[in-house]
């Protein structure tokens, strides 16, 4: 069989595309066109079998029931890591109307409390806060929250005949906290596909609190502490 096939104008092929290889064809021949016999490399086969076998145990592993192997599980542990690495700055946080007013106005444990939000309740209130089943956050009307502390019993009792669910036995105090003055955070936030308000217009929230008279305390007692540590260092140098 001849390897190098005229063209339309009878000129070799060898002389346009160069050495045709000396390699067995299929037989099979498309508008003139004719396939070589290249099987695929032997590593190839094996790497594809093997990976057919390794499928098994794979799935067994992951997806065999055993808690705390899938990706989501092994995530959800990895979060809540975080989330006891940064509680830790903080400890653990009063479940109050001033803790959450305090937090508030804090940008980044806001974040924290955003993580929480997107994790349990996005898909009721929506990405944004506007609202699927329960409703629009982003608005400035409330249908169980007068005040902004009620946001943190809403979270901590759930509210709506078990429609919005209790979650004090399901988050931590200081995720409560942080949920709550996210959610405070999210009044009015353009949302793009916002539910209709519901509920009423309530007062808004209140001013960032001011600095706590104990750690203005805590302030004097160490500048006093200072004054008496350099006051006692004088006779010392006095007698040297």
């Amino acid at each position: 069989m001849d390897n190098n096939p005229q063209n339309q104008d009878g000129v070799q092929q060898e002389s346009i595309v160069g050495q045709i290889p000396d390699d067995p064809l299929t037989g099979h021949s498309y508008d003139g066109i004719q396939e070589f016999d290249n099987p695929l490399p032997g590593w190839w086969k094996w790497m594809f079998i093997g990976s057919i076998f390794f499928a098994f145990p794979y799935a067994a592993f992951y997806h065999g029931g055993a808690e705390g192997r899938t990706v989501v599980e092994r995530y959800d542990k990895a979060m809540a890591e975080n989330l006891r690495l940064q509680f830790a700055e903080i400890g653990e946080l009063k479940l109050d109307r001033e803790t959450v007013v305090k937090f508030l106005y804090k940008p980044a444990w806001l974040r924290v409390g955003q993580s929480v939000f997107k994790t349990h309740c996005v898909s009721c209130h929506g990405s944004d806060g506007g609202g699927l089943v329960g409703p629009n956050l982003t608005d400035e009307s409330y249908k169980n929250v007068k005040d902004i502390g009620d946001i943190l019993t809403v979270l901590q009792n759930g509210a709506g005949g078990g429609a919005m669910p209790a979650w004090k036995t399901r988050l931590s105090p200081n995720e409560l906290v942080l949920a709550a003055s996210y959610v405070a955070s999210l009044r009015g936030v353009e949302s793009a596909n916002g539910k209709t308000a519901e509920g009423r217009v309530i007062a808004p929230w209140p001013e960032p609190p001011a600095e706590s008279e104990d750690a203005g305390s805590e302030s004097e007692d160490a500048s006093s502490e200072t004054k008496d540590d350099s006051v006692a260092s004088e006779p010392d140098k006095a007698s040297t």
